[in-house]
This record gives structure tokens, sequence and C-alpha cells, in this order.
């Protein structure tokens, strides 16, 4: 963590701490909005997964390289530039004459939000407690519950939807602003050791990659993002378009699910020293599945809204949970790498669940979107017990080893007065 005495310390952890506000309003914006956007440019239901495609290449690109890109300018200077694009493809959006112009805009805010979210988050890994982390997360959630407040005022009012992407590019501009005014300061906060260890990672890619454990961690990332990016894009559309509820009711409940995340992973940040990780991850994922069973079972209304809190309430603490925990699970040499893979595997998740989720809706109807949120939780579940089996093993080897010495012991026999030892038989016994 940074040094307290540093008087600019408060500043940028309050920075940052914004940043990942600015990463949460496009997510909650755009679920809200897509039934607008589709009716706006006469595109079918599936069409969201090009712009998802694009953003992810957008983001998966700025991810990959921002390791490289810190060793060149500071993290303030990289955070400016990449809420100066996320900016700017916001206010793209709204200004797009043609579906294929927005879904251009779409790799623009992937270039932006995956440098700020690669970057900080491997500078938070390696500097900050799990406490912090999970509140550092808990402010991407502001932003994504302030997201759908925002555009259904907007759509609530008979604006145009282009207004609520204005709005929120405008906020944009604003953070880029603030971060380029102290882009000194974050210079000045990470010493060159420091820097070092957020831009270069000590252990070669692949070394990482033959790692068992990280590979369960790429798989939990992209199942976990793709579950809650899809419930938070395609709730809406499911409530309003295919069970009748009124557009303020659906905006409503979206943003209690994104506002979920944010009073979970404040909560979590409480308790994050009193209850086990492991342990916190597998109520997470049971509170997953029983929402999702919620809002597949469509029993009523008042049920599936509930089961959509519960969603964002249970998914709170994993991401962040799972961030903080990354050196502990892999070790420090590969917390540099390791974190780079799980980001981008958490954008393939977040871009590519929906947008199959969006194909299977167009084939079979909006009401397949609670059966696949529920498969992918219990997918979930097995992924997460498997990584809790190999972290324990990794843990303690020692464990392994008595267990293979046990097998390899010589037996003994006993029997009251007698005693004999196989290792010391003669040949003819032993292998009668």
């Amino acid at each position: 963590m940074l040094k307290p005495q540093r008087k600019y310390t408060f500043v940028l952890i309050a920075l940052a701490y914004l940043s990942f506000i600015s990463l949460g309003l496009p997510d909650g914006l755009n679920g809200v909005a897509w039934p607008s956007v589709r009716s706006h440019f006469g595109l079918p239901i599936n069409a969201l997964g090009s712009l998802l495609i694009l953003f992810t290449a957008g983001y998966l690109a700025s991810s990959f390289w921002s390791g490289r890109i810190l060793a060149r300018i500071s993290l303030g200077s990289l955070l400016a530039l990449s809420c100066f694009a996320t900016a700017a493809s916001l206010i793209g959006y709204a200004l797009a004459p043609a579906w294929w112009v927005m879904v251009s805009f779409g790799a623009v805010a992937g270039l932006g939000a995956g440098a700020i979210d690669a970057g900080l988050n491997t500078f938070a890994a390696t500097r900050f407690s799990p406490r912090m982390v999970n509140w550092l997360h808990a402010c991407y959630g502001v932003g994504a519950a302030s997201g759908p407040l925002v555009m259904t005022g907007v759509l609530a009012a008979n604006h145009p939807w282009q207004r609520g992407y204005v709005l929120v590019g405008v906020w944009q501009l604003l953070l880029a602003a603030c971060f380029c005014l102290t882009r000194r300061s974050w210079a000045t906060g990470i010493d060159s050791n420091q820097r070092d260890s957020i831009s270069v990672p000590r252990a070669a890619s692949l070394s990482t990659l033959r790692l068992p454990v990280m590979w369960l961690s790429i798989a939990i990332f992209f199942l976990y993002t793709g579950i809650e990016a899809a419930a938070g894009v395609w709730a809406y559309t499911l409530f309003t378009e295919s069970r009748g509820v009124p557009i303020v009711t659906a905006g409503f409940w979206v943003s209690v699910y994104w506002s979920g995340l944010t009073v979970g992973r404040v909560l979590a940040g409480v308790v994050v020293g009193v209850i086990p990780s492991d342990r916190l991850l597998r109520f997470c994922v049971l509170g997953l599945g029983l929402g999702a069973a919620l809002i597949w079972s469509n029993q009523t209304d008042s049920l599936s809204f509930l089961g959509l809190g519960l969603m964002g309430l249970a998914a709170a603490p994993v991401f962040p949970s799972l961030i903080a925990t990354t050196p502990a699970r892999l070790g420090s040499a590969h917390t540099g790498n390791a974190v780079g893979f799980q980001i981008a595997a958490a954008a393939i998740g977040q871009s590519l669940i929906p947008a199959l989720t969006g194909l299977l809706a167009g084939r079979l109807g909006l009401e397949i979107v609670g059966l696949t949120l529920f498969g992918g939780a219990v997918m979930l579940a097995a992924l997460v017990q498997g990584m809790s089996s190999a972290t324990a093993a990794k843990r303690n080897p020692s464990l392994n080893r008595s267990r293979s010495a046990t097998h390899s012991r010589p037996l003994r026999f006993r029997n009251h007065s007698c005693e004999v030892d196989q290792e010391n038989m003669p040949k003819e016994h032993t292998q009668g």
C-alpha cells in the first residue's frame, strides 16, 4: 500500500476508486439502452454481439500491452489517456449515424477500459490489502448501478437514448482531466522498484501458464464475468419484452442488481479477515445459483426481481477476492502475468457469454436467459471447488508427500504377541 505519509496518497487512492466508477458506468448503460438502440437502427436482438466483440478486441489489446506501456509512461498518464478514449467512444455512440460506426467506437471503448482495468488491478493486487481491493471493486458497482438509473431517467423523460451516453461521456472527460493534472503525482507515488514490479513480471509467461491453478483461475474469471455481464445486459430485455414489466420497474431492478455488487463488496471488505476466502467463494457461488434459479423459474415477477438482486449481492466478492488472493494462489513471481491473464479471460467472458446468450435468445426465445445463467452458475461451482483443491495441494505439498510415503512404507502385521515385517520376510513367503 502507498505510504500514508505522502501528502498525495489520499488523492491517488480516491482517483483509483473514481476510475472504477468510470469502468462500471458504460456497462450499466448498455443493458437499459439496448432495446432503444436496436429499435433506432432496426437491428435483430442478437446484434449486440458485434459491439461486444469489438469492445473485447480493444480491451484485450490494451490489457495485454499495459505492462509495456507502463514501462514507458506513468500510470497517471495511462489513466488519463484511457479516460479520454472512453469519453470519445461514448460520445461517438451518441453521434453515430449508422450501426457499424457505433460498433467501431466499441473498439475504442475497449482500449480505454482494458488499460484502466489491467493497470489498476495489478497495482491493487501488489499494493492494497484484500479489504481495499474489495472496496475498490465496490466502486465499479457504484458506476454500474448509476448507469441504469441515468439511462432510465433519460428514457422516462422522453429524451433520446443518445443523451445518456453524452452525460456519461462528459463525466469521463472530467475524470480524464483529473488524471492529467495528477499524472506527475502518480509517477512519484511509485518508486522505481515498485514500477518494475507492476510493469515487468519476474516469471516468464509460459512458466505461469504451466501452472494448473492458473488455468483454473482463467476459466473461473471467464465464466464469472460472463455470468455477471449476461445478467446485467439481458435482464432488462427479458423483463420488458418477454414478461411485460414496465420500463421504469425493470430499469430500477437492473440498478438494484448492480447496486448489489457495490453493497456486497463493501460488506466483503468488512468480513474479509473473518471468513476464509474459500468458504466465502462457495457461499457466493451458491447465492448466484439460487438467484439464477429464481429468475429461470419465472414463478412471479417479485421472485424474479429478488433473484436478480440476490445474484448481484452474491457475485460481489468473487472478482476482487480472486484478484487480491492472486499472489497467495500463484506466488509473487507470477502475479503480474496472472493478473493480466485473468483480466484478459474476464474480458473475453464478459463479451462472449452475453453474445452467445443473445444468439440463444434469438433462436429459442428470451426465457432461455434464466436457464443460461443457472447453468453457468453450476459450472462455476465445479470450477471453484477444483481451484480450492488445487490451491490446497499447492500450499501443503507435505500432505501429498506423506500420502506417497504411506503407500511406499513397508507393511507390518501385528497380531498380539507376534510382529512380522514384510520387508524382512523370506522371499518365498512374500511371494506366496
